[in-house]
């Protein structure tokens, strides 16, 4: 419903946006680093810059509907090349901008201590935040992880899911559930205890980005998306868990 409802929202005020404004449409996970890169592009080039956040696949639906975003950062390449095969997005234009990487979190001071995925069969571990694997990478990869692990059907009935892999992380951290599996670029909060997951045990997280075929502003989502990979915007990814495209 909340994703329905921003997409509506972000449609009706198309009109509104500024020609000089750049929308861009990212996944959840890229919540922290966006917050810190956006400010710094926009000092360094005078545009602004409207983020919206959601997971991968309610944004690249909405993309396809008409929603008025000009490039995409999706956490997953799966999406990016439907909408290149749907000619939505500029073919050629898709880069995978960075790798992403799961963490087992509880919250901070909760007394439980997860290392590793077999420890949430515990009976003290009573429900795990996924993001909805239906249409959010970070659960799918979560998913597959916890299939890998051989827990999969011991856990399922403990999942707690959210619309995308942020909510998954305020679960946590509010301590609404025990535990979760989430971005390990969101696992830094201070309000979380984090663990890493066996990269053996899910496909590599390719994060990947396109330029919307209808967007007016085709040099600066460029601009945009090099100033993400390039020294000063790089920094920050790293500083959240991100690596550059290869697999360590």
């Amino acid at each position: 419903m909340l994703q329905a409802m921003l997409a509506a929202a972000i449609l009706v005020a198309a009109p509104a946006v500024a020609p000089d404004t750049l929308m861009v449409f990212a996944a959840s996970d890229l919540q922290l680093p966006f917050g810190e890169i956006v400010p710094m592009f926009e000092r360094f080039t005078g545009q602004k810059v409207v983020l919206v956040f959601g997971s991968s696949g309610a944004l690249a639906a909405q993309i396809e509907r008409g929603a008025p975003a000009d490039i995409f950062f999706s956490a997953d390449q799966g999406y990016v090349q439907q909408l290149v095969d749907r000619e939505v997005l500029y073919r050629g234009s898709d880069q995978v901008y960075a790798l992403g990487y799961l963490s087992l979190v509880t919250r901070r001071g909760s007394g439980l201590t997860l290392r590793t995925l077999s420890s949430l069969t515990s009976d003290s571990v009573v429900r795990i935040a996924l993001a909805n694997p239906a249409h959010a990478p970070y659960g799918r990869a979560a998913e597959q992880a916890l299939r890998q692990a051989g827990v999969w059907e011991v856990v399922q009935p403990k999942l707690v899911l959210g619309e995308n892999v942020r909510q998954a992380m305020q679960y946590v951290a509010t301590g609404a559930v025990e535990a979760g599996i989430i971005a390990r670029s969101l696992a830094g909060d201070s309000a979380l205890e984090s663990a890493s997951i066996d990269l053996t045990f899910y496909d590599p997280i390719l994060q990947t980005a396109g330029i919307v075929r209808r967007t007016g502003q085709l040099d600066l989502a460029r601009r945009f998306l090099a100033f993400v990979t390039g020294t000063e915007g790089w920094a920050v990814m790293q500083r959240y868990g991100f690596a550059r495209p290869h697999r360590p």
